[in-house]
């Protein structure tokens, strides 16, 4: 069950969005193992190669300014998509870099649609700093 505080921040962080190509807010609320949370939203860019997604976002900005020891236990991803997108590719590879063991990851949107996964369910066999201490 998502928390219903997560769940508004990431819906109000789309309306922050700057999404003048793909015309789509996404909006990202994480919280962390000390209880805090932060926010992001999807920053295009002309050249598309700059755009940064929502979940990224919220996840620099908590390792700027908590270090890079955090630990993320929670994701809310709002868009106004029926069903609401999953993170990206990308965005769930860097949410594997901080992740808790145990973290849900909750795709919302402003119809009330919440649908709830872990972590490990939407990236299975994520490549992790394991990896590369082994080589």
């Amino acid at each position: 069950m998502i928390d219903e505080t997560l769940k508004s921040l990431a819906i109000r962080a789309m309306d922050h969005s700057y999404s003048p190509y793909s015309k789509k807010q996404v909006g990202a609320a994480i919280r962390l193992s000390n209880g805090k949370i932060y926010t992001g939203c999807n920053i295009e860019n002309s050249s598309y190669g700059g755009t940064v997604c929502a979940e990224r976002v919220a996840v620099w900005k908590a390792v700027s300014e908590e270090g890079p020891g955090i630990e993320i236990t929670e994701v809310a991803v709002a868009t106004d998509a029926d069903p609401p997108w999953s993170p990206c590719g990308l965005c769930r590879q860097v949410i594997n870099e901080f992740v808790a063991k145990s973290c849900h990851v909750h795709l919302v949107n402003k119809t009330g649609t919440v649908k709830t996964h872990t972590h490990h369910e939407l990236l299975p066999h994520g490549f992790d700093r394991s990896a590369l201490e082994r080589s």
